[in-house]
């Protein structure tokens, strides 16, 4: 599955505060439009590289590193998911991007939706998978015992890359992509190891998005955005049927289910996922 790595036509960092720097890379020439992809919770920007040849022969692409990933700064304090939207608006504003196409998928998908809640005129598109917008009782507890297992020391940071990679692919990709699986988890262990206090944050912000949930929902209802909503059929970290209430708020959205995909569909059913988004992306409509 490995393949070699395609190199950023251009890297760097904005600013937003003397403390603090956001590292970013575009691949293509500026000369046609743009698809964000936002970062699940364990990612970095390195993390798509192997799924960017599924979209640079239409788009070009752009990809940031949190607050705590990557290449960007981590500091242990509070990070904030309106934040992590902000900062994508500074990089657009650095390139003079006008409008662009967000895809968030798991943990991105927070980022994306507040985005679209709060800077609706720079989209044409939305693309959401494996997320919620809704409260829901088991995604709570999960929740609790993520923060569980990263306060509990190595060990138990070690044991939650055991559970998190056992749940959140589908059973088909998991028996063609067994080796594969064990070297993203080890990798994934040895990048957050030493800096544990990055993923306590991120998962710390998902409380102040669900305390204002129902004050910003006439926001989440209010987005006219075209919005491509795609699940996987054996999720168990965002059950189906939760994604689909997605589909009952944004006014303008179609629901789509990924057959034999666990969470992390653009992996697990890639040729699928990427031509639905190409397709929803050139009709910028859910009628494609």
């Amino acid at each position: 599955m490995a393949r070699d790595r395609i190199e950023a036509d251009r890297q760097g960092f904005v600013h937003p505060d003397t403390r603090r720097r956001i590292y970013w890379e575009y691949y293509g020439s500026g000369e046609r439009e743009v698809i964000c992809l936002l970062n699940g919770l364990a990612m970095h920007t390195g993390s798509w590289n192997s799924v960017l040849p599924s979209l640079l022969d239409e788009y070009d692409i752009l990809l940031y590193d949190y607050i705590g990933q990557g290449q960007s700064t981590s500091v242990d304090e509070p990070v904030f998911i309106p934040d992590l939207g902000d900062f994508l608006i500074r990089i657009l504003d650095q390139f003079g991007v006008d409008r662009l196409h967000l895809l968030g998928i798991s943990y991105g998908g927070f980022v994306a939706l507040d985005f679209a809640r709060r800077h609706q005129p720079r989209l044409h598109t939305l693309t959401l998978s494996g997320i919620l917008l809704s409260h829901e009782e088991l995604f709570r507890m999960y929740h609790q015992m993520s923060l569980r297992f990263f306060g509990a020391g190595e060990a138990g940071f070690e044991l939650y890359t055991q559970y998190l990679y056992e749940k959140i692919f589908g059973e088909a990709f998991v028996r063609r992509a067994i080796t594969y699986l064990e070297k993203m988890r080890l990798a994934f262990f040895k990048r957050y190891q030493h800096q544990v206090h990055s993923l306590i944050r991120f998962t710390e912000a998902q409380d102040p998005f669900f305390d204002r949930l129902e004050d910003h929902m006439p926001g989440f209802r209010a987005i006219q955005t075209p919005a491509l909503i795609l699940a996987g059929d054996q999720d168990r970290v965002i059950l189906p049927a939760v994604q689909r209430k997605i589909a009952d708020i944004l006014p303008v959205s179609r629901f789509e289910l990924i057959e034999n995909s666990g969470h992390v569909v653009y992996l697990e059913q890639r040729e699928i996922f990427f031509g639905m988004l190409r397709r929803f992306c050139c009709a910028k409509s859910t009628r494609f």
